[in-house]
């Protein structure tokens, strides 16, 4: 059987306190590994033309109506393929029937 605990404004603020140190432990250490520099100062930010973040945010628009009609194919499919499963097992349980 479990032990209660009685939950105390000391004790949420505890937690929170250790939660928050490991997220950030948690985030810095991402960074460092991603980029493999410990000290900002020695990241060097890759600098892009505005028209060139244009041409990426078009192309992902174009990428999301192609998904779209994607998936309104795939549900279609699922629709029919739904329908014949129902009249399979339709045609099972009156033959067993």
């Amino acid at each position: 059987m479990s032990k209660r605990m009685k939950v105390t404004p000391e004790l949420i603020k505890r937690l929170v306190a250790e939660e928050k140190a490991k997220l950030a432990n948690a985030e810095s250490l991402q960074e460092t590994l991603e980029t493999g520099v410990t000290e900002p100062e020695k990241v060097k930010a890759e600098e892009v033309e505005a028209d060139e973040m244009a041409d990426t945010l078009a192309k992902d628009v174009d990428f999301v109506k192609a998904l779209k009609i994607e998936e309104a194919r795939l549900v279609k499919r699922l629709n029919t393929l739904r329908e014949a499963k129902a009249a399979a097992i339709g045609r099972i349980s009156r033959r067993i029937s």
